[in-house]
């Protein structure tokens, strides 16, 4: 039932604000920039965590409070430091991840000439086989298959995994012995120019975070109930299947927000939501009590083995880490491609809701499989394809 409206006047500027201004996970991301090749939104100096944030961090991750302090900090400094490693690195990058023993990010590159430029920057270098080019490009080529043909059920994802320098494959427990399944891997390895490795994947398949009309929620459309991302000027990104182009958005007292000015699904999983009618929006990504409202500051993207959190409708704040990039989702509706995986739960309803690290946009709650009672993995479209692709800005304290 929905909360009464005493308990949720306080709240109907938080979940527009923090629905709006993105944290911790939804379905979707964008870039922070007007044009498709405009950059990230520079990160700003972040004050210290709150003891809050650093509790919730610690719980999900199995971190003391000092451990968690460091961590930020460090998670903090690697994503400033990235994209100068990867220009560094130059044709030789090999893709990049946060070393969580050293604390340090880890640049692959496939020469050792161009590694003593990548150290010069205060990253961590290691000689790899393969470039990221060539790892995008293989993956690829399972994508155009996908495109043409859908992917059988039983292969649950794939994407492209620096620290192994392969393209990976996960099956769906159960379907390891499935003809169709076998006669993709048998396609996948032969077409490929990079090493592919299989993985087992939960019997579950990977499924939207949407849920029925419930209340208390942050927004409806139709009969189906889901989570604001992040704010931009003029309306809030969030994931496309939530709802198509055109349709109306009410929000959690049942008054009209604005409409669907864009969405894209399958391929894809974001949307733009124009708001007016006395909605607003502001940078911030509701904490729900766990953790105070975040403020978010710009969209620097965090490197696999980062720590993220998620927040949504139905669970909430969660928090995790980054497992993989670039994975493709083969979903029941068809495959989504370009979607970041995370060891953080969500649950029906959460999808749309805002992914954040530290106090960077990261994206929007996509699908994935579990939930916050025994767990599950989760994927998100991140923020600034959003942005680019619908010529957005993400709005910044």
């Amino acid at each position: 039932m929905r909360r009464k409206p005493v308990v949720r006047a306080g709240l109907s500027a938080l979940l527009v604000l923090g629905a709006l201004s993105g944290a911790g996970g939804a379905f979707s991301t964008a870039a922070a920039a007007s044009g498709a090749d405009a950059p990230a939104a520079k990160p700003a100096a972040a004050p210290a965590p709150s003891a809050t944030l650093v509790r919730a961090l610690g719980r999900d991750l199995g971190l003391t409070a000092d451990q968690a302090r460091e961590r930020l900090g460090q998670e903090a400094a690697a994503m400033r430091l990235e994209p100068k490693a990867k220009r560094a690195a130059g044709t030789s990058y090999g893709g990049s991840w946060f070393d969580t023993g050293s604390g340090k990010l880890v640049v692959g590159v496939t020469s050792a000439e161009r590694a003593a430029s990548v150290r010069a920057t205060g990253a961590t270098t290691r000689i790899v086989e393969h470039s990221a080019d060539a790892l995008d490009a293989a993956k690829a080529r399972l994508d155009a298959r996908a495109r043409k043909q859908a992917a059988p059920a039983g292969v649950s994802s794939w994407s492209t995994d620096p620290r192994a320098g392969a393209v990976v494959v996960r099956v769906r427990q159960g379907s390891e012995d499935d003809a169709a399944v076998r006669a993709f891997l048998r396609e996948a390895k032969r077409s490929a120019s990079v090493p592919v490795t299989v993985e087992q994947a939960p019997a579950q398949a990977p499924t939207t975070f949407a849920a029925g009309t419930v209340g208390g929620d942050p927004y409806y459309t139709g009969n189906v109930r889901c989570s604001i991302g992040f704010s931009v000027q003029g309306g809030f990104v969030t994931a496309g299947h939530c709802g198509q182009a055109g349709g109306s958005v009410s929000g959690w007292d049942g008054s009209y927000i604005g409409n669907f000015q864009g969405s894209s699904f399958p391929g894809n999983d974001y949307a733009y939501v124009s708001v007016g009618s006395g909605w607003w929006t502001v940078p911030v990504v509701l904490g729900w009590g766990t953790v105070p409202d975040q403020l978010v500051r710009g969209s620097a993207e965090a490197p696999i083995g980062a720590s993220i959190c998620r927040s949504g409708s139905t669970t909430h704040w969660h928090c995790g880490t980054v497992l993989a990039k670039n994975e493709t989702v083969n979903y029941s509706q068809g495959a989504v491609y370009q979607m970041t995986k995370t060891s953080v739960c969500a649950e029906g309803g959460d999808s749309g809701g805002s992914f954040i690290s530290g106090d960077q946009a990261q994206g929007v709650t996509s699908g994935g499989w579990g939930n916050c009672s025994s767990g599950g993995e989760t994927w998100y479209q991140p923020v600034n394809e959003i942005l680019s692709v619908y010529g957005l800005r993400l709005h910044t304290a």
